[in-house]
């Protein structure tokens, strides 16, 4: 449990693990363009970060 936030004066509670639900097939056609649609969202989104790891 994290009790970091009882520094705070929250009280720390347990939280039921949600399992996943549905599965996902990412092979063929359809699973290439979903890995595709994600991976430029992701690109585009943290843009600026990729650029800062690639001067490193």
């Amino acid at each position: 449990m994290n009790t970091t936030v009882e520094a705070y004066g929250v009280k720390a509670v347990e939280r039921p693990k949600i399992e996943a639900t549905k599965k996902l097939d990412l092979s063929g056609i359809e699973g290439q363009q979903i890995v595709r649609s994600e991976t430029k969202l992701v690109l585009k989104t943290h843009k600026e970060t990729f650029k800062k790891l690639a001067d490193m």
